[in-house]
């Protein structure tokens, strides 16, 4: 794994993430992190850079939608072999479409149990879906 330092300016207009990735990127680029080699663990790179783990997630993620690194699980992140812009443009694009496909998915499951708990409710014909409790006047 290469030691990698980043730095981030807190009184930048650019975001923590984007200051990261845009970082990562050069390094990659101009080869200072090899194409093959294991990049920090999202924990690591946190607390050398003084951000929290979720800046460095997301900066991660940028960064695999845009080709430059892969993901093995639990095993890390590695730097990919250089591409052509082509394919790292199509990779992108396909990345964003296949993410769009699952946020509409999860709204889709999302609004159909709204819908049924809506049915629910004024199935019992009470507020809220609560019968009353109180006693029978018999």
């Amino acid at each position: 794994m290469a030691s990698i330092k980043v730095r981030v300016n807190r009184g930048s207009q650019e975001s923590l993430t984007r200051q990261i990735t845009n970082q990562l990127t050069r390094m990659i680029e101009t080869g200072v992190v090899a194409a093959g080699s294991m990049l920090p663990s999202e924990r690591t790179l946190a607390d050398a850079a003084g951000v929290a783990r979720n800046v460095v997630r997301r900066s991660y993620d940028y960064l695999t939608a845009g080709g430059h690194v892969e993901s093995a699980g639990r095993r890390g992140r590695r730097v990919r072999a250089r591409t052509s812009e082509k394919r790292s443009a199509a990779s992108a694009s396909t990345a964003a479409a296949k993410k769009g496909s699952a946020t509409s998915k999860g709204s889709k499951r999302a609004s159909a149990k709204g819908s049924k708990k809506k049915s629910a409710a004024s199935r019992s014909g009470s507020k809220g879906g609560r019968r009353a409790r109180g006693r029978s006047s018999r």
